[in-house]
């Protein structure tokens, strides 16, 4: 049984990226816990294939497809939401991507598979900076001040933003997205003096090494893993699930007192 603290029960949750990895498993957690959902993502594949899981386990859920670069788009996309379900309260800021190359080529240093990657032996183009941040950061921005009217109308929200363990230490090879993830934890902070006054909560996960298709290099070589895994105290990688089950707490009313915080998890990394 779901206590009433933790019940997400006739709520309504926009989740951007749900189409796999971290922003799947937190789409199923929070319908786990009774949320009807609304998923976002590019790929219409991906995000028709998590709804449809969702629908199987008795969860009123649509996808829509959108690119949260475009604002015309993210505005459609709440308008649409709206439409269907009549209220917004849970929105969570999970959409990334990640360009694993240095800003300068770097002759001494190569990640494993960088031939995979688009241009690895070139500088980081301007296109490419601003892929990461538009995605990363600015989506994110559009997302929330689209819904931000409607929360602060009803007075009430929960906002959940996924930012990283890099926002808080460097990458030898992601600038951009350290730069762009460290961007969304004060937009977490500021955000959520702004709306408190509303009753709007505004806080964020920070996942360590989880173990998804954007991490896939680090499972995939040995010699990485190793070093990797020597950074966690606790020893192990962790799941989408363990990122899902945090965005059930920051979106139910078991945290309605808290707001403006980065929750890190992440094994401990950062407790070094």
């Amino acid at each position: 049984m779901v206590t009433e603290d933790y019940s997400l029960e006739g709520k309504t949750a926009l989740v951007t990226g749900a189409g796999s990895g971290i922003g799947k498993a937190i789409a199923l957690a929070l319908a786990e816990y009774g949320a009807s959902l609304v998923c976002v993502g590019r790929t219409v594949e991906k995000i028709e294939k998590t709804a449809l899981e969702l629908k199987n386990k008795k969860c009123h859920a649509t996808a829509v497809s959108a690119d949260i670069t475009i604002s015309a788009q993210v505005e459609f996309v709440v308008k649409k939401a709206l439409s269907e379900f009549g209220k917004i309260d849970i929105l969570v800021n999970n959409a990334g991507i990640n360009i694993p190359k240095p800003i300068v080529p770097l002759s001494d240093f190569r990640i494993h598979n960088w031939e995979a990657v688009p241009n690895y032996e070139a500088p980081l183009s301007d296109n490419e900076w601003r892929q990461v941040l538009d995605t990363n950061l600015t989506g994110a921005f559009y997302c929330c001040r689209a819904v931000g009217p409607h929360m602060i109308e009803r007075r009430q929200g929960k906002i959940i933003n996924v930012t990283s363990v890099q926002a808080q230490r460097g990458d030898v090879v992601g600038l951009p997205y350290s730069v762009s993830k460290a961007g969304l934890v004060m937009l977490t902070r500021s955000l959520a003096i702004e709306w408190a006054r509303y009753n709007i909560n505004v806080n964020a996960i920070g996942p360590g090494f989880i173990h998804t298709a954007l991490s896939e290099r680090r499972f995939t070589d040995e010699k990485l893993k190793k070093s990797t895994l020597k950074q966690i105290p606790l020893g192990r990688f962790g799941a989408p699930r363990d990122v899902g089950l945090l965005a059930v707490y920051m979106a139910s009313p078991a945290s309605d007192y808290m707001t403006g915080q980065v929750v890190y998890l992440d094994g401990g990394i950062l407790a070094l």
